[in-house]
């Protein structure tokens, strides 16, 4: 059944070469047109394709934006601040409406640590500058040297 199989086959494969090569002989040779590759029609092909990309992503971000169910950033909760622990492990401080929630954030994972009924961080303070800052700390040491003398 093989060598049948395989005959066939060979029978075959020889004919379409023999139809090839008379219809191949019958043509005559036609030169390749070459095609400037700097031409102005190739640039304004590559131009115009990559505008159609481009135009593709953006249409696809804003599709995915749009209907993911991804909402928008809200006022209502936020981070207040973030105290790392170890290298992967931090607390979370976060604003939920009016209350403010601790939280343990390790990878994989968010644990619930504490809830404040009363804000722990005020929100509203504006925060101070660099050089207000160091002035206090400044004015704290100098205070703390003055009482070391006073007490000699």
């Amino acid at each position: 059944m093989y060598r049948l199989f395989f005959s066939i086959s060979v029978i075959l494969f020889s004919a379409r070469l023999a139809a090839e090569s008379v219809v191949s002989t019958a043509q005559p040779a036609l030169p390749m047109a070459y095609n400037e590759p700097f031409s102005s029609e190739a640039l304004v092909q590559l131009v115009v394709g990559l505008l159609v990309v481009v135009a593709i992503i953006f249409i696809l971000s804003w599709a995915f934006k749009r209907f993911s169910g991804i909402s928008p950033i809200s006022k209502n909760m936020r981070v207040l601040g973030v105290l790392p622990l170890s290298t992967r492990e931090k607390a979370v401080l976060v604003k939920v409406g009016e209350q403010q929630i601790l939280l343990g954030v390790a990878p994989g994972r968010v644990s619930h640590l504490h809830s404040f009924d009363e804000a722990v961080v005020d929100v509203n303070a504006k925060p101070s500058a660099f050089s207000t800052r160091l002035g206090e700390a400044l004015k704290q040491r100098q205070a703390d040297q003055d009482e070391k003398k006073a007490d000699e």
